[in-house]
């Protein structure tokens, strides 16, 4: 049996500058992101027939990899040139469809279970890259390459996407007691709202020639981001790129927002908060917020949604039992 942990992440500016239709034609895109304290288990266990069981929302138990419905199970199964006898499950921390790269992290985590089950070990680099071409390549889904990079890597991150498709990795490197600022001043809360990004995505991708100016500065965002926690730390200058990144990020398509998700917003910043955004795509899941700790209670008050606690975390995916 393999087990394997897989960390979600938070993604704080330059989404959208990860999709190739950008990035290749742009000059390169950037972003910066971290792991959270929040998991996707995967297990996979040998079977004692040579048939495939596999378990998520629901449950399929077919006898070859072709049967399969779940795609991205059956992409990474033949990728890992295993045919038959296995069983695979899934747990998760948070639920799909919240803006935390729950797909990406899936997939990064099933590789890196099927691998080291079929006698291999993945570097998180190939883990990231084989996960990015499973969901961009083989399954056309519409997105960029932080999400599978920021699980495999694990750790706060500048991820630079270049023109030619290569990824290039800055750790960024923050004192114990940046790190503890960052975790006590962003704030999550749970809108209740679900939802597949694949509609704002698709929306999104289409629109990359008309919005390269705002992907552009979103760009330059990231890069200076990084800058900034690596020469000052932690400091309030974070919230206002946040909120300075979600004025470029609402516009980049039509539902990353809506009246109530905006209601949420206006209401946090007028109760103290500095910036913010919505994690992900958009259209529901996390909100984000910096906000100093004593003004945090006001903030909750303002827009009375279920506050989650996380922390971030420096390890990427990684193998936690085999035997």
């Amino acid at each position: 049996m393999i087990i394997t942990k897989t960390p979600f992440r938070v993604s704080f500016t330059g989404g959208g500058t990860d999709m190739a239709d950008y990035y290749m034609n742009y000059g390169g895109g950037a972003v910066v992101s971290s792991a959270i304290n929040r998991y996707m288990y995967i297990t996979v266990n040998p079977k004692f027939d040579s048939k495939i069981r596999i378990s998520y929302s629901q449950t399929e138990i077919v006898d070859t990899v072709d049967e399969l419905n779940h795609e991205i199970g059956k992409a990474a199964l033949k990728m890992a040139g295993i045919r038959g006898g296995v069983e695979i499950t899934s747990i998760a921390d948070i639920p799909a469809g919240t803006g935390l790269a729950s797909s990406s992290t899936f997939t990064v985590g099933l590789l890196n279970a099927l691998f080291t089950y079929a006698g291999r070990v993945l570097s998180p680099a190939e883990m990231a890259e084989k996960a990015c071409q499973i969901e961009i390549d083989i399954l056309g889904h519409p997105i960029g390459k932080q999400d599978q990079y920021a699980a495999a890597f694990g750790g706060l991150n500048h991820f630079a996407f270049n023109p030619d498709g290569t990824v290039s990795r800055s750790q960024i490197i923050l004192s114990d007691s940046d790190r503890r600022k960052m975790s006590s001043k962003l704030m999550f809360f749970y809108t209740g709202m679900t939802r597949r990004a694949d509609k704002i995505l698709s929306e999104q991708k289409a629109n990359i020639a008309d919005k390269a100016k705002i992907l552009g500065r979103m760009k330059l965002q990231a890069d200076s981001m990084r800058n900034d926690l690596m020469n000052n730390g932690f400091t309030k200058n974070f919230g206002m790129m946040l909120h300075k990144g979600w004025l470029y990020k609402k516009n980049l398509a039509s539902n990353i927002t809506d009246p109530q998700i905006s209601e949420y917003y206006d209401k946090a910043l007028e109760a103290g908060a500095i910036g913010g955004k919505i994690l992900g795509a958009g259209g529901g899941g996390f909100l984000l917020f910096y906000c100093d700790e004593w003004l945090q209670e006001k903030v909750e008050e303002a827009i009375g949604l279920r506050r989650v606690d996380f922390r971030f975390t420096k390890s990427g995916s990684r193998v936690i039992f085999a035997s």
